[in-house]
């Protein structure tokens, strides 16, 4: 019988070989995905919610699904398709995570994941809001995290909703600029990323100094 620590190593394990398969084969191109959706018609950008949402957890980079969102369907469409399937994809690595490899994080007795637990039960929507701002994170991994450390799935949703959003506009914004729509939208969304990375960068380490004093607190009190 396989115990809870086996599982997760199993599934930890999985992921990581999953992860630089990926990586290594670069799987999606643009004409891929609009060959993917082509045949749904008006719902293509429904489908490619699904679409995107499924890849996005197979750990294909975010801003290559967001960008090809923004060279199918435009700027406007796509950064609303961006947005709900980062949020999908997010849910649902979190409740993979959860069902496979919860009870065995659970067990493990170990201060750092016992600290990030704690950081993330404490802080909830406002850090999962903040990892979708720093510049360099990828999601998919995080998502995985918080669903290993049992953070609410609502609170990942609530969080990714609000901090994925400039990054989901910038990446659409771009690409729909390079696929032949206004220049200035895509130049608009390059001053938005950077913009979103300073901002990010700014956050996390407010976030950091916060959760450092915090704890400086509680051994003062203890």
């Amino acid at each position: 019988m396989v115990t809870p620590r086996q599982r997760l190593a199993l599934f930890v394990g999985a992921l990581s070989v999953l992860a630089v398969v990926v990586v290594a084969l670069s799987p999606v191109s643009e004409q891929g995905l609009r060959d993917a959706i082509e045949p749904f018609g008006i719902a293509g950008p429904l489908a490619y919610v699904v679409l995107s949402a499924l890849l996005g957890i197979l750990f294909v980079p975010g801003p290559i699904l967001a960008g090809a969102s923004g060279l199918l369907f435009g700027t406007a469409t796509g950064v609303l398709v961006t947005i709900a399937a980062s949020v999908l994809s997010s849910v649902l690595a979190v409740q993979l995570a959860h069902r496979a490899g919860r009870p065995g994080m659970a067990e493990l007795d170990h201060p750092r994941v016992k600290l990030v637990e704690e950081l993330l039960e404490r802080y909830g929507v406002g850090a999962v809001v903040v990892q979708r701002l720093v510049p360099g994170v990828p999601d998919t991994p995080c998502s995985y995290l918080y669903g290993l450390a049992g953070l609410a799935t609502w609170k990942v949703a609530l969080g990714t909703l609000i901090g994925a959003a400039p990054r989901a506009f910038s990446y659409t914004a771009i690409g729909d600029g390079l696929g032949g729509g206004s220049s200035t939208t895509g130049i608009i969304g390059g001053v938005t990323l950077v913009l979103t990375a300073v901002v990010g960068a700014l956050a996390g380490a407010g976030l950091a100094r916060r959760a450092r004093s915090d704890r400086a607190a509680e051994r003062g009190e203890g």
